[in-house]
């Protein structure tokens, strides 16, 4: 990078309840300042620099009156890392038990990592992933290979490696 590039520094979150946001965000990790559910721009940040900052609705359209909420599909999404897969299936069991919708259950996915979607208060996807172990992605392959031959499907909300028939 010149030194007079841009640096990649904030992803940004438009927020309608920022409470609410905060909630679900604390629930991940995310350190943020106490005292700031009322505040319309808040901050945290986040190892190696980044930033991750959450505006509310109104706070954007004092400086962009024409913005609108985005529709349909969001082509962009946030993903936590988890420590384990185990951790994958926890995070999801605790937000949905919160009351946050699961948009899709832990499962293995054939890249390598137990994987699960959740959506933050606002509707935004959240990725929850962590690496599986190598035996485990061995379970995964060969369940994908009789899923190609129509045998079985890779298993959902079920421990690591599992298989469903």
């Amino acid at each position: 990078m010149t030194p007079t590039a841009p640096r990649f520094a904030v992803v940004q979150v438009a927020v309608q309840d920022m409470a609410a946001a905060l909630a679900f965000y604390r629930r991940l990790g995310l350190e943020v300042p106490d005292g700031s559910e009322d505040r319309p721009h808040v901050e945290a940040l986040l190892p190696g620099g980044l930033k991750v900052a959450f505006d509310t609705v109104e706070t954007l359209r004092t400086f962009d009156p024409g913005w609108t909420e985005p529709q349909g599909s969001r082509s962009v999404s946030l993903a936590f890392e988890c420590a384990s897969p185990a951790g994958v299936d926890a995070a999801y069991r605790s937000l949905t038990a919160a009351g946050y919708p699961g948009r899709k259950q832990p499962w293995d996915a054939f890249w390598g990592m137990r994987y699960a979607v959740v959506e933050d208060p606002d509707g935004n996807a959240v990725d929850l992933f962590a690496l599986l172990p190598p035996d485990a992605m061995e379970d995964v392959e060969e369940s994908l290979e009789r899923r190609s031959a129509g045998e079985h499907g890779v298993g959902t909300g079920s421990a690591p490696g599992s298989v469903t028939a």
